[in-house]
C-alpha cells in the first residue's frame, strides 16, 4: 500500500473542492433551515398575542429542524466538530492506532450507507405513494424528507471519502490536532463555545 502525504488528497483537486464544496454547502444549507426555525418560531410566538395563526407552523418547525440536523452532520464531521469517544482509541499510537482508525472509519461508513439507503427508499417511497401530512396542511412528506436523506447520504460520501484517506495513509481529517500550549486549550474553549 502506498503512503500519500498526510496533508494532501487522494484526490484530484477539482473533485477535493467539489467533495469539500458539497460538505460547505450542506453546512450552509442547514444554517438556512436553522434561520427558518428562528423565522417559525418568532411568528408563532409574535402571532399569539395578536390573534394571527400560523397553520401548521409547528410541523413546519420540526421538519426544518430535521433537515438543519442532517444537512449539518458532514461539515461537522469534517470540521472535526462532532463528539469522538478518544478514552480507548487514544492509548495507541502508530499502525495499531492507524489500524483502529480505519476499523472505526469502516464501521462508521458502513452504519451511514445503510441508514442513507433507507433513508432514500423511505422518501421515494413517500413520493412514489403520493404519502402525505397529517396535519392542518397536507404536504407531500417527500418534501421534508429530503433533508433527511440528503444530509444521511452527504455524510455516507463524507465518511467514504474519510475512509479512503485513510487507506491510502493520510492521517484523520476528522480529529483536531494535540493541544500543544495552555493558549490552544483557551483558544479551543472559546472556539467551542462552552
Amino acid at each position: 500500500m502506498s503512503s500519500i502525504d498526510p496533508r494532501h488528497s487522494l484526490f484530484p483537486e477539482r473533485l477535493r473542492k467539489l467533495l469539500d464544496g458539497l460538505y460547505l454547502g450542506a453546512g450552509w444549507l442547514a444554517g438556512v433551515f436553522l434561520i427558518m426555525i428562528f423565522v417559525i418560531m418568532l411568528s408563532l410566538s409574535a402571532g399569539r398575542p395578536l390573534g394571527i395563526d400560523v397553520p401548521a407552523g409547528d410541523d413546519f418547525a420540526s421538519w426544518c429542524m430535521a433537515a438543519t440536523a442532517f444537512l449539518a452532520l458532514a461539515h461537522t464531521f469534517r470540521s472535526a466538530e462532532l463528539i469522538r469517544m478518544g478514552l480507548l482509541i487514544d492509548r495507541f499510537s502508530g499502525t495499531l492506532r492507524r489500524l483502529i482508525e480505519i476499523a472505526c472509519t469502516t464501521i462508521g461508513a458502513v452504519a451511514v450507507i445503510y441508514f442513507a439507503w433507507y433513508a432514500i427508499d423511505m422518501t421515494w417511497v413517500s413520493w412514489k405513494f403520493n404519502d402525505v401530512s397529517m396535519g392542518v396542511i397536507a404536504v407531500p412528506l417527500w418534501i421534508p424528507q429530503i433533508g433527511m436523506s440528503a444530509g444521511l447520504a452527504i455524510l455516507a460520501i463524507a465518511f467514504v471519502d474519510e475512509l479512503l484517506h485513510l487507506l491510502f495513509g493520510g492521517v484523520p481529517r476528522y480529529q483536531k490536532p494535540k493541544v500543544e500550549s495552555p493558549d490552544e486549550i483557551v483558544q479551543r474553549v472559546m472556539e467551542s463555545g462552552v
